[in-house]
């Protein structure tokens, strides 16, 4: 837009803050699911074209008068952007004449990062409050899953008294009870199970905590903006009366701590590093430490020829749990971004950059080091760091060792093979074989060795060997031919004693089951006729793997031979204790969590063209 929308200037965002492009369907057949994306609904790509040049990365300065960066943009609210989109010098900018009052919502919704009236998430109005708030026990007291894993070695797996449901039991899990989810259009936040309580967030930017038997509502928080991630609940000193925390992140990267018991906020700290950085999912919490991950809108935006792309690096960052204060940041790549020349447009280009950390950390409180997965890069030639298992000093964020596997991999979505220079597209395209929406595994073998597991978009399954400074000690390649940018394992696997389990993202949910001592293959699980394939990350009891396909149905398989246990398809409309309308739909990222002899998991991915807003809560009659 011109500088007279320099001030009170609104500017137009082209796509939500995870609305990727999905990967079409695989070659072989399976299921789209690129990046995560957080929802609503999709625009046209106008933001760079009318609003970039103006209220970009940095912001510009014309006749003395600074426009706004979009990072500033990002903390007006969905309604002032909306109101602003409406009145004085930007409403009479000629170029929103073409654009309908939808339009102008979706835009406001997309740039603030969550939905107008979101207000309406508000437990206050709900119909189904628990008559009391008792008390909340210490979440280490009883059976629990605490974040994207029960423990921070993020092998997902739930032990026997924990989850207090056998292998037997499972084909007799029966729906207890349904909460639909106010304003929402997607669900992503994985539910957390601790002290009889679930807590879980929604895209419409509220975190909630229910009952867990009953699905009653203790609280809400109204955060700034929507929640993809897991919250975790630990201990917090020097904040008066609170003894626990809830600790997650927005969208736009600031983390949080509320209070367990309450839901009141105790502290805030914006912690990406980049204007279009993004948080894809939860935290670790360990040792005073919150540990985050942080991806970034340029893997989209990047595409657009008006773009100077790009100058995003993946990091993570810690925080002291109990103050938000920042404590260290580390870059993925060493280098930072410079200028390498100009597009056909005269933009000027910047690199390297990419990296992304969608996943989890993983902490490994013996070594005092924290595990993460990176993504590809966006600019040519990949920097190192991207495509790679990353080993960082818990206390400094140094980084110790890192191992990449895939060179070369530059990958932006809407660029084509076909694309040789002269725009934003790398000069070689993919293949995306990245590892970063995967969370690391940190296991213990039989002779005592800890290793490290991943999962590749690449569909290859690798373990490293911690006391050797990450030396690859197995490689196995489940992929039947070579996947295409989709991906093959995409949010990772779930491990018990000795076998890892992966869920792959190809039609026939198929599960694939790996020895952990040397890597070979013990099953694949027969594939179902019609079912779609597996890109969210699975879960395991004993004797129990459980998958969650990208239509929607949830399945148990036994970890002996693949045989199908139990299915249930979620992607119907439920009547819901909270008297809110709601529907499932695919599963995306997030699995089940099991905690006392039930199964919760939220239902809505939009990766199949249409989103849900539900909550279930399965148990034994």
């Amino acid at each position: 837009m011109k500088t007279r929308l320099i001030g009170l200037a609104i500017a137009f965002v082209s796509i939500s803050p995870f609305s990727y492009s999905l990967i079409q369907a695989q070659q072989r057949g399976g299921a789209a699911a690129g990046p995560p994306r957080l929802g609503f609904r999709v625009a046209p790509p106008t933001y760079q074209q009318s609003c970039g040049t103006c209220h970009g990365t940095q912001g510009t300065v014309t006749d003395g008068k600074k426009a706004p960066s979009i990072g500033e943009l990002q903390d007006f609210s969905p309604e002032r952007v909306y109101a602003v989109l409406n009145g004085g010098s930007v409403a009479a900018h000629a170029s929103l004449a073409t654009f309908s009052d939808l339009q102008k919502r979706q835009f406001a919704e997309f740039l603030s990062g969550r939905p107008m009236n979101s207000a309406a998430g508000d437990s206050k109005s709900m119909t189904n409050r628990c008559t009391s708030n008792p008390t909340l026990a210490n979440p280490a007291s009883g059976p629990s899953w605490n974040g994207w894993s029960p423990r921070t070695s993020n092998a997902r797996f739930q032990t026997a008294a924990n989850a207090g449901l056998t292998a037997q039991q499972v084909p007799n899990l029966k729906l207890t009870w349904a909460f639909g989810v106010p304003n929402a259009t997607e669900m992503y936040s994985q539910p957390t199970i601790v002290s009889g309580r679930v807590f879980f967030g929604s895209d419409a930017a509220w975190l909630y905590s229910l009952d867990a038997k009953t699905g009653c509502i203790y609280w809400s928080f109204g955060a700034d903006a929507g929640i993809r991630a897991t919250p975790v609940i630990a201990p917090i000193t020097g904040q008066g009366s609170t003894q626990y925390a809830v600790y997650f992140t927005d969208v736009l990267t600031r983390v949080y701590a509320v209070d367990a018991q309450t839901g009141k906020l105790l502290w805030k700290t914006k912690a990406g590093e980049h204007p279009r950085a993004k948080s894809s999912n939860g935290v670790a919490v360990a040792d005073g430490k919150v540990f985050a991950g942080f991806s970034s809108m340029e893997t989209t935006t990047g595409a657009v020829t008006t773009y100077e792309c790009c100058s995003f690096r993946g990091h993570v960052a810690a925080l002291d749990a109990n103050t938000g204060k920042k404590l260290w940041t580390t870059f993925v790549i060493a280098e930072e971004p410079k200028p390498r020349g100009k597009n056909a447009q005269g933009v000027t280009l910047y690199g390297p950059s990419g990296g992304s950390v969608w996943n989890v950390p993983t902490v490994d409180t013996k070594r005092k080091r924290v595990y993460v997965g990176t993504g590809n890069a966006y600019t040519f030639p990949a920097a190192v760091g991207t495509d790679s298992v990353i080993a960082m000093d818990m206390d400094t964020g140094k980084i110790l060792w890192q191992h990449q596997e895939v060179k070369g991999d530059a990958f932006i979505n809407n660029c084509s093979a076909t694309s040789r220079g002269g725009d934003n597209c790398p000069e070689t395209l993919g293949p995306d074989y990245d590892f970063g929406g995967s969370s690391m595994i940190l296991h213990t073998l039989a002779d005592g060795r800890d290793i490290l597991v991943a999962g590749s978009k690449g569909g290859f399954a690798m373990a490293f060997d911690l006391d050797k400074n990450g030396a690859v000690l197995w490689k196995t390649n489940l992929a039947e031919r070579p996947p295409n940018a989709a991906g093959l394992i995409v949010f990772g696997g779930a491990a018990d004693d000795q076998t890892a389990y992966y869920g792959l993202n190809q039609n026939g949910a198929v599960v694939a089951a790996v020895n952990l001592a040397d890597g070979s293959r013990k099953w694949t699980s027969a594939p179902i006729a019609g079912a779609r394939g597996i890109a969210a990350a699975n879960t395991l009891i004993p004797g129990v793997v459980f998958s969650h396909a990208s239509d929607g149905t949830l399945r148990a398989m036994s970890t002996g031979d693949g045989k199908l246990l139990f299915e249930y398809a979620t992607a119907k409309e439920f009547q819901t204790v909270n008297e809110v309308p709601a529907r499932g739909a695919a599963f995306g990222q997030s699995g089940s969590t099991i905690v006392g002899g039930m199964l919760f998991i939220g239902s809505g991915y939009n990766g199949q063209g249409s989103g849900g807003n539900v909550m279930l809560a399965f148990g034994l009659e």
